[in-house]
Formats: C-alpha cells, structure tokens, sequence
C-alpha cells in the first residue's frame, strides 16, 4: 500500500456567525469541545495546521494567520493559509464540521489525483471546505483573483476529483455544519458517545 502524502491544514475559522448571537462560530462548542477542536483533532497528523481568522484559542503548536482583509471571505482567508504552508498537499477545512474524523481526512489523501479531491455530500453538492489540494495548483488559483470572488469560481478550473464518504449510521454525516441555531442545536443533540473519537484540538 502506497503511503499517504506529508501535508499541511488550512482551516478557515473567521468571521462572525451572524445568525447564530454574533459569536466565533469555530469556538462554539459541541459534545464538550469547540468545533474547531474537533477539526484540528481530525488533521492531528498534519505537518502543520494553520488557522485563519481573528485571535481566539488554539493549540501552542498551531499557526495563527489572520485573512487581508479582515472579514474578507473564504478566499481570502485561503491565500493567507497558503502562505503558511510549506508542503506539496494541503487540506483545506472549514472551521465548523465537529463530525469530521481523521477517517475522512485519511480517506481524501487516499484518493488524491489531479489538482486535488473534495467530499460531496449525500445530495451530490460539492463541499468547498472539506477537500485535499495540491498546494502549487491552489497557490496559482488563487493568484490572480482580485474583487470579490467566490470558492466555487476559484475552484473551477482545477482537475477535481470527487468523493462522498459514507456517514455512520443513525449519525451526523462528516460534512455536517452549523449555519443556524437549528443547525447547532441538531449538532448538539447527539450524545457525545456519537461524536468522533480524538483529543482536543
């Protein structure tokens, strides 16, 4: 068996979570950790993991990178993350999926071909902030943009590779967010014994 790839984490945690009190979403907790918590723990193996967003807790050994400018959106925050990255393959991470497991992570390196690979979730949809990148071919995706610009276009001209893990049954689903209150509340009422195993952070 073919060993995985030496890569880095990028996870997005900024902005303020609107709808759910204004509070930093990555920092809300679920099952007895912060969903950002979970999502470091899912990427432990990581050479190193960057977080980016405003100050808030993390691990000693993490990079905290903050996006220019402050508040500007996904991509961003992406073009910061990557300027702290020094491996050829790079996870790219959403700051609120508390269900994610270094399964998931594993399971991405795994089948990483072309520019890069990313979960889609039981309707098919692609999600942007749970996939395995080449780190040049995401740098020079993201180099030319200016404005206002959406994950998808950047995303766009990269040769994607699709994969949709399964969810564990009667389970949250890996790609599991928390947009909303009602989000949030259904993350929340699992019973911890549910959640993805994995020290804090």
């Amino acid at each position: 068996m073919n060993a995985l790839p030496s890569f880095d984490a990028v996870v997005l945690a900024g902005g303020r979570a609107v709808r759910l009190g204004g509070q930093a979403k990555p920092q809300l907790e679920v099952g007895g950790r912060t969903m950002l918590a979970a999502v470091l723990a899912a990427v432990s193996d990581a050479e190193r993991r960057v977080v980016v967003g405003p100050p808030q807790p993390v691990p000693d050994d993490v990079v905290l990178v903050r996006e220019e400018p402050p508040g500007g959106g996904p991509v961003p925050a992406l073009r910061a993350g990557l300027a702290a990255v020094t491996q050829d393959v790079v996870a790219v991470l959403a700051g609120d999926l508390p269900f994610l497991t270094s399964a998931v992570v594993s399971g991405l390196r795994e089948r990483l071909t072309g520019d890069g690979v990313l979960v889609v979730d039981a309707t098919g949809r692609d999600q942007l902030l749970l996939g395995l990148w080449r780190t040049t071919a995401l740098r020079a995706a993201v180099a030319g943009t200016g404005g206002p610009t959406s994950m998808r276009a950047v995303l766009s001209p990269l040769a994607v590779r699709r994969w949709r893990p399964d969810a564990p049954t009667g389970g949250p689903a890996p790609w599991t967010d928390c947009d909303t209150p009602a989000d949030l509340a259904r993350a929340r009422a699992h019973r911890p014994g549910r959640l993805p195993p994995g020290p804090r952070g």
